[in-house]
Order: structure tokens, then C-alpha cells, then sequence
């Protein structure tokens, strides 16, 4: 497997660094922020203004709801991911394993992988290392990940151990599996290994080095962002980050505020996903760099300036708080879609500006003078 996929281009005076990632749909400048298509879409946002408007190096596909449905017929008859929704830059896959994780009253975890029940229509299926890996690879994801058990918060040290130990070995099978059949679409994919542990900081150095001597393209962080005080996860974030490889990008899964994401780029992380920007944004509530807005608010409702006057896509200008808040408060979708493109322009506004000030060599001076700004409710 190549992987020499990732070149740093300025490292700060701590562990944040400006890097960028080369695929075969293209290359990402990180540090950077992904926006999730679980099933195909990300959520109210067309593809084009994923590209023109909030200017998206990468996004996420969902494989355990992408297995379920469209199903993986369609979708190798389709040609892969990037042809069926119409996308021609980098895509990254999870395992699935944060699903089955969730879905813990219907499913049985063994050795050799999870019988689960789906969320659709009951049926029951299983997924195991190498099931995994080839739903994933009929996808076509330029980046997918190895399939892992994710623990919960809290959870107990020798349940975390035992978990990590079952990821080690399913990492194993994983990794056989990728060698022993190629890909299918033309282009090249990059697996990722996960670091898990919970929030025990001798298992995730344990798991960090496991990781490390995978020599794989990159490498991913799980099972935080799961419940657990936001000081843990920047505590774990901080050591994993010391053992990873410098030369691979880190991936901090599933994190998640404007400020958690400062925050991690500080410890080191290069890559981040979320649903909260576009969750958040069909709930009424808007992200900007002088703090959070809920759109729903009575302080809005003749307040007829721009939707964010330091906003970077054309929503934040073409129109008003009073009239954002109007068609939530009709409950029009124009809002949930005005809203999402404007949170996820800010963040991908957010990684770049911190990207800026990496290169610059002022990031921390720069991420602590903004954090209380980002953090206040207007």
C-alpha cells in the first residue's frame, strides 16, 4: 500500500501543523474540517454548494447506512460513491463500528465480528473486519477505516482493555483483507487504523503504538467526543498525539464544537468530522466568530442586518436575521438549508483562518484570543 500521502508544510511552535493530504480525487489542505454525508448526502446541502459555497476539500460516507441502504448493489452498479452522488473529490468512510456501537440493545459482538439489528426494517445482518472492508471498498472511499469496537463513558478499565484488544486484532484482519483484494473503481484507497482505550491513558499509549507500527497512511483517534468531560478528551488527544507517527495525518474522530476543534488542532490533529454543524443548524442554531446565535430568538425578529456580517458564503449577505428567523418560526426547510450552509462555511472558514495563523507561527496567541468570542451566546 502506498503512504506517502501527507506532507506537513509548517509546524507551529507546539504540535499544530498546516499540512496537506494527497488522494487520487484530489488534495486537502489540513488542518481541515469534514462535513458528514451519512447516506449519500449531507443533509439539506446540495453537492455544488458543498463545493462552491462552502468550499469542501472532503466529506464523510456512512458505511453501515450505506450497506443498509442503498445497499451494495446499487452501489457498485453505480460505480462507487464518488459517481452515485455526483462527487469528484476525496471521500472518507467509517467502519460502521460507531453504529453497531450505538445500537447496543440489538446486537452480539464476538470474536469474529457483530450480528446487529437494522434500524430500518429489523433485519438482522453482520459485519465483521473483513465485511467491513469490503463494503467498504464496493464505496470506493479514497480514505476508509479500520472496523473497531467502540467503548462507551464511562466504562470500565478492563472493558476498555479487552476492547482495545479485540480492535488490535480485528486491525490485523483488516489489514490482510485490504492486501489480498485490490480496488475497484481506478483509484486508490488509504486505510486508516483507530486508537481506543477509553479515557485510561496507558491503554491509548499501549493502542497508540499498536497503531503506529501498522505503517499505515494515516491514523484515526476513537472513542471520545462519547459523553466524557471535553478536558479528558484534550488530555487523551495530547498523549495520543506524542506517539502517533508526525509524518501521518491524525484523524480525531467525531469532534465537534468551534472551540473543541481549536482546540484540538493545538494538540496536533490534522483531520476532524462532526454532525454537530449541520445538526445544530436545523435546530435554529447558527455558529459565527462573535459567538452562538438560536435563531428562534424574539431579539432577531426585526433585525434586518446580514445573517453574519463576517461570514464567507453567499447566505451570510443575501440574507437577514429577521428573515432566518422567519421561516424557522413558519417552519419553512429553506431555513434548515440556509442555516447548514452558513455553519459549515464557518467551519471551514474556521480550519482555514486557523491554517492562516499556523503558517503565520501565531496559532496559539491567535486561538486563545478567539475562543471566548466563539464560546458566548449572543
Amino acid at each position: 500500500m502506498k503512504q506517502n500521502i501527507f506532507e506537513i508544510e509548517k509546524t507551529s511552535e507546539s504540535k499544530a501543523r498546516a499540512g496537506v493530504i494527497t488522494t487520487d480525487h484530489g488534495s486537502i489542505q489540513t488542518p481541515i474540517f469534514m462535513p458528514v454525508g451519512t447516506v449519500a448526502s449531507v443533509k439539506t446541502v446540495h453537492q455544488r454548494e458543498l463545493k462552491d459555497d462552502i468550499n469542501a476539500d472532503i466529506i464523510l460516507g456512512n458505511t453501515y447506512h450505506l450497506y443498509l441502504r442503498p445497499g451494495m448493489d446499487t452501489m457498485t452498479k453505480a460505480g462507487g460513491l464518488h459517481r452515485f452522488m455526483n462527487w469528484d473529490r476525496p471521500i472518507l468512510t467509517d467502519s460502521g463500528g460507531y453504529q453497531v456501537f450505538s445500537l447496543a440493545s440489538s446486537r452480539k459482538m464476538t470474536e469474529e465480528g457483530v450480528k446487529f439489528k437494522s434500524h430500518i426494517d429489523g433485519s438482522y445482518h453482520f459485519i465483521s473486519p473483513e465485511k467491513s472492508m469490503e463494503i467498504q471498498r464496493q464505496i470506493g472511499a479514497d480514505i476508509f477505516m479500520a472496523f473497531d469496537e467502540c467503548t462507551p463513558y464511562p466504562c470500565e478499565y478492563n472493558q476498555a482493555k479487552t476492547s482495545m484488544e479485540l480492535t488490535h486484532r480485528w486491525l490485523k484482519r483488516c489489514i490482510e483483507w485490504c492486501r489480498e483484494n485490490p480496488e475497484l473503481y481506478g483509484h486508490q484507497q488509504h486505510l486508516f487504523p483507530i486508537v481506543q482505550g477509553s479515557t485510561y491513558s496507558d491503554l491509548r499509549k499501549i493502542s497508540a503504538e499498536v497503531i503506529a507500527e501498522s505503517d499505515a497512511a494515516g491514523n484515526a483517534i476513537g472513542g471520545l467526543s462519547v459523553g466524557e468531560p471535553e478536558e479528558e478528551m484534550y488530555r487523551i488527544t495530547d498523549v495520543v498525539t506524542d506517539i502517533l507517527p508526525k509524518e501521518k495525518p491524525r484523524y480525531l474522530m467525531g469532534v465537534g464544537t468551534p472551540w473543541n476543534i481549536l482546540e484540538s488542532i493545538g494538540l496536533g490533529i490534522d483531520m476532524m468530522d462532526c454532525v454537530m454543524p449541520t445538526r445544530n443548524a436545523r435546530n435554529a442554531m447558527l455558529f459565527t466568530w462573535n459567538g452562538v446565535m438560536n435563531m428562534k430568538n424574539e431579539k432577531w425578529k426585526q433585525d434586518f442586518s446580514p445573517l453574519d456580517e463576517s461570514g464567507t458564503s453567499f447566505v451570510d449577505y443575501e440574507y437577514s436575521k429577521a428573515y432566518v428567523r422567519h421561516l424557522f418560526v413558519a417552519k419553512e426547510y429553506l431555513a434548515k438549508q440556509i442555516a447548514s450552509i452558513h455553519n459549515l462555511a464557518f467551519y471551514l472558514d474556521l480550519v482555514r483562518v486557523a491554517r492562516e495563523h499556523i503558517v503565520a507561527g501565531d496559532f496559539y496567541q491567535w486561538k486563545d484570543s478567539v475562543l471566548p468570542g466563539l464560546r458566548q451566546r449572543l
